[in-house]
């Protein structure tokens, strides 16, 4: 082969395999971010606990889009933020990313308890509280649920990206026939923020409370542990995943649509 041959040879896989990389660095990513019934643990069903993150990359053509699960167990609104994990996923932000953030678990807590210190001021108000955090031994002024949502979404747009709210997952709570649901609470307030800042919401409290409803409290209790009324076993993860596809196809104009495969 001529030399001119072998280099414009070359210049054609230089140019395809940058072509490749290119492809590979525009493709967008969807992150999820939470608490343990998105991610449980280490991700990996210990104690046979899982979180809807840990299953919903299954849903989408992961080689056009990316699906990180970025949860933590053990975090509110407030301290996924607090605790520098927020700012993780922020500095990898790029315009064209997703993120759906479910939160409200843990946002009940007290807000100052030697423990873990991890509640937020209920509702979605402007309100906050300054106080000693004995966890890290600091002032703290504590915000709203609602606050702290806010905050997410604000920082979310300001990298081009799209925010996702998403209702947090019903408890295994009978009453009456019927599953306790959090309209009245952190499922109504995370609603009540994604309309004030315009962002796109998925009602997985609902989708999932109304699977439930369907299949009475005996059947219900098969996607959770025995001891546990919160976090879902893999049936129940798996469950809530789909619910969580569910709400976005239910969201015609979110662009996140286009990567589902089923």
């Amino acid at each position: 082969m001529k030399a001119k041959h072998i280099i414009l040879v070359f210049c054609i896989f230089c140019c395809s395999a940058s072509f490749v990389i290119l492809r590979q660095e525009k493709r967008p990513t969807f992150y999820t971010i939470g608490d343990s019934t998105v991610k449980n643990g280490r991700g990996n069903g210990a104690g046979g606990l899982w979180g809807w993150g840990d299953f919903i990359a299954a849903y989408f053509d992961t080689n056009r889009i990316a699906v990180q699960n970025h949860a933590l167990g053990g975090t509110s609104s407030r301290t996924f933020q607090t605790q520098g994990l927020w700012n993780k996923v922020l500095e990898k932000l790029q315009p064209g990313d997703y993120v759906i953030m479910q939160f409200g678990h843990n946002d009940g807590s007290p807000l100052d308890d030697t423990a873990r210190a991890r509640g937020t001021i209920q509702g979605v108000g402007d309100e906050s509280k300054e106080i000693y955090n004995p966890i890290t031994k600091k002032q703290e002024v504590v915000y709203t649920y609602g606050w702290y949502l806010r905050k997410f979404v604000s920082d979310t747009k300001a990298k081009g990206a799209i925010p996702i709210i998403c209702s947090p997952i019903p408890r295994n709570n009978f009453k009456e026939g019927k599953v306790s649901r959090a309209a009245d609470s952190y499922g109504g307030w995370a609603a009540q923020v994604a309309q004030q800042t315009g962002s796109y919401f998925v009602d997985l409290n609902q989708i999932i409370a109304d699977k439930y409803d369907e299949l009475g409290s005996d059947k219900a209790k098969a996607f959770f542990t025995e001891k546990d009324h919160t976090h879902t076993n893999k049936a129940g993860a798996k469950l809530n995943a789909a619910g969580v596809v569910e709400g976005i196809r239910k969201l015609p104009a979110l662009p996140l649509n286009k990567f589902l495969v089923q």
